[in-house]
């Protein structure tokens, strides 16, 4: 079917930046809005960033300005660009794509999830 396949995350100082990677491959036909969720320990899931397949973005209040999410339509594939990272950004980061896969014939759409990258923000 389909895979996302993430990487990039590992441990950081605060104020160092890292880059996610996440690609997405398989059976597919098309793929729509592409986005970013973190997970921190006891805490609910929550948006990151989203991006359209036209480009238009959207952030959390508390990344704005820090974090710049994009994709590559060609490759499958969606960034998410960390700077100023604080403790705080200290989650699991999973990428979230909306992609229509072929079936047979015929095309399903459904929503899926990367496995989860770990970012450790520590002095």
């Amino acid at each position: 079917q389909v895979q996302l396949v993430e990487s990039g995350g590992g441990l950081v100082q605060p104020g160092g930046s890292l880059r996610l990677s996440c690609a997405a491959s398989g059976s597919i036909f098309s793929i729509y809005a592409m986005g970013w969720y973190r997970q921190a320990p006891g805490q609910q899931r929550e948006l990151v960033a989203t991006i359209t397949s036209g480009g238009s973005t959207n952030y959390a209040d508390s990344v704005k300005g820090r974090f710049t999410i994009s994709r590559d339509n060609a490759k499958n594939t969606v960034y998410l660009q960390m700077n100023s990272l604080k403790p705080e950004d200290t989650a699991v980061y999973y990428c979230n794509a909306d992609i229509s896969v072929y079936v047979g014939r015929a095309t399903r759409r459904n929503d899926y999830w990367g496995q989860g990258t770990q970012v450790t923000v520590s002095s």
